[in-house]
């Protein structure tokens, strides 16, 4: 299954784009995902965060085709 991931900030800037198409095993899930997003790059922490469809995912959860999926960089603030 090919999934479009969304990228922000220092992350984008990692991987030269805002989103990219990474392919997992069908049926998929945000721990396939978040490998797959770390293997493009070594700039990328081994554990970012994932959204899916606007809200924060564990590993466990599973992507249907067409599900929105973003990689959330740490946001640091006081």
């Amino acid at each position: 299954m090919n999934v479009t991931v969304r990228v922000f900030a220092s992350y984008a800037d990692a991987l030269g784009a805002d989103r990219a198409t990474v392919t997992v095993p069908d049926p998929a899930t945000v721990g396939a995902v978040r490998s797959a997003i770390a293997a493009l790059s070594p700039r990328l922490p081994p554990r970012p965060i994932i959204a899916v469809n606007e809200e924060y995912a564990t590993d466990d959860v599973a992507i249907s085709a067409g599900d929105e999926v973003a990689v959330i960089p740490p946001v640091a603030g006081g």
